[in-house]
Parts: structure tokens; sequence; C-alpha cells
């Protein structure tokens, strides 16, 4: 052994173990390739992606840390996401949410099927002020 040196055991490494898992199918349905990192807010994706919404609020990737999928244009695939943990509070990606996520949050495809608006029942204004994705 040298000075510093970890020894790591040879197993697999099992990655967001004991967390739920949902998995969904994913289509771009734009002209460029599409990636989402580990940790983007899955529901706050770019909107050429075609996805359940519904079932994408508060879920991440289930993949390591630093990765990425690609999604090139008009790519199907499933992808596997999980539930953000901790203190479940999500800022910036898209400023959709902006604040926890919970139950006590509503969410909603608009018109266009393809953008999302996240509203905070208790407080419409002061959280979720920046909405929009312009």
């Amino acid at each position: 052994m040298k000075p510093g040196e970890i020894i790591v055991k040879r197993t697999e490494i099992e990655v967001n173990q004991g967390h739920n898992a949902t998995i969904l199918n994913v289509k771009n349905t734009g002209d460029r390739p599409i990636q989402v990192g580990s940790h983007y807010h899955f529901f706050e994706a770019n909107p050429a992606l075609q996805f359940d919404h519904e079932k994408a609020y508060g879920k991440r990737l289930d993949i390591p840390a630093g990765a990425a999928v690609r999604f090139e244009p008009g790519d199907e695939k499933e992808v596997q996401l999980v539930e953000y943990s901790g203190k479940r509070k999500i800022y910036g990606f898209h400023g959709d949410v902006n604040g926890s996520i919970d139950e006590s949050r509503v969410y909603k495809l608009e018109d266009d099927s393809t953008a999302t608006e996240v509203i905070a029942e208790q407080d419409k204004t002061s959280e979720n002020a920046n909405k929009g994705r312009g």
C-alpha cells in the first residue's frame, strides 16, 4: 500500500439505493440534440422533450452525479427518475418551482402542451414570481 492510496471493494456501485423510482418515456420532438444532467429537475427540462410532466415533478434522473442523458432529434427513450431528497427545495432551472416541492403545490401543463407552470397555493406572488421562460 502506498501513502494516500485508497483501496475500494470490487463490487457494483448502486446509485440512489433506496429511492423510489419512476420510469418515463421521453421523446425529443425538436430539431436539435438535448442533454439533461443528473441533477436537473426533469419537470423543467427542455420544452421540446415530450413526456408525462406530472410524473416528473420533484424528480431527477437516476444516473451518477455529473452524467447526462442525450436525446437526439426524434429519439424516444425510457428514463428512470428518482425524487429529490434533503430539504426538497428547488431553485433556478427555468424558475417554475423556486421553493418547496411538496403536495401543497399544484402543477399543470399549459395549453400548448410543451411548457409548464407551477403555482404555490399559499403564496401565488412572492415565491413564484419568476415563472416565465423568457
